[in-house]
């Protein structure tokens, strides 16, 4: 059998194709479209304009679909849709427009549908995930392949960005004001007693992060396993925002020249908070974690 599975978050709308049978499944096609839906939150409410970006993209997939004949369309909502306040006029418009119902995912369920995507590659059973969003940051500690904590978090690096920077590369005072709001989240979160050495890393933030670690490292491009110390290394040297740093993001991260030092203040943050020492990127998330909890029905 086979279906698609679209994310809706706040700074991309990815689409996966699946064929599966049984418990096992194979990814066939990802797609993803930049709608940067988070810059179309004011007051709290996602405008008429962001709402006929997310049905334009939605329809556009659901046609996709419609041409490779494949009728099972799952599509659920994150950040993007969840933390408005206009949430079920945005969910009753998409519906309209396009036929396609959204399921809004809550921060807990999010959470644990990144950790089990993601733990189908991990082969460390202890430490600690992070799924880096445009608009929200799952963190889930677990031991021996099992959660022990867990928490979602209203920061993500689209978020930052839009919230904090006024150019394209944040400032110096900006920079600060990200990291110590980041902070203070991650404090509110009471978690800071949770000590990882190693991360396993979900979402386009720490993908990027890993494609620009061994672009400078001259490393192998598919390399998954980074030091900690290599991702400080890369903040500090893109934050300088100069013309090399701009080619370097221009190479191996284009989609993301707005978002990635929001992004890695983060996840740097997140680094230094939790004690860890190497990160790997995992390519599996919260739309495996979907396709194996809501469609397959695994367990």
């Amino acid at each position: 059998m086979k279906c698609g599975i679209v994310d809706v978050g706040s700074n991309t709308i990815r689409l996966s194709i699946y064929q599966y049978e049984g418990k096992q499944f194979k990814r066939l096609l990802n797609k993803k479209e930049m709608a940067g839906l988070a810059e179309y939150i004011r007051g709290g409410t996602l405008s008429d304009s962001g709402i006929l970006v997310a049905c334009r993209v939605l329809a556009g997939f659901k046609a996709l679909l419609d041409n490779f004949q494949i009728s099972d369309l799952y599509v659920f909502g994150t950040a993007s849709v969840r933390n408005i306040v206009n949430t079920e006029d945005v969910l009753e418009t998409i519906r309209e427009v396009t036929g396609i119902s959204v399921e809004v995912l809550t921060g807990a369920e999010e959470a644990e549908l990144s950790f089990r995507g993601a733990m189908l590659e991990s082969s460390v059973p202890s430490g600690l995930l992070a799924d880096i969003g445009g608009g929200s940051t799952e963190l889930v500690a677990y031991h021996e392949e099992a959660i022990t904590s867990g928490c979602s978090l209203p920061m993500g690096s689209l978020s930052l960005f839009s919230k904090f920077s006024d150019g394209l590369f944040p400032a110096k005072g900006e920079r600060r004001a990200m990291r110590n709001y980041v902070e203070r989240e991650l404090e509110r979160a009471k978690t800071l007693g949770v000590r990882c050495r190693h991360l396993v890393g979900v979402g386009g933030t720490i993908r990027a992060a890993a494609a620009l670690c061994n672009d400078l490292a001259g490393a192998d491009p598919d390399n998954r396993l980074i030091p900690a110390e290599e991702i400080h290394s890369l903040y500090h040297s893109l934050k300088k925002g100069d013309r090399d740093t701009l080619r370097q993001m221009l190479r191996s991260a284009p989609d993301r020249v707005h978002t990635i030092l929001p992004g890695l203040i983060i996840l740097t943050t997140v680094l230094k908070a939790y004690g860890v020492e190497t990160v790997s990127v995992s390519s599996s998330g919260v739309r495996e974690g979907y396709l194996l909890s809501r469609v397959i029905k695994e367990g």
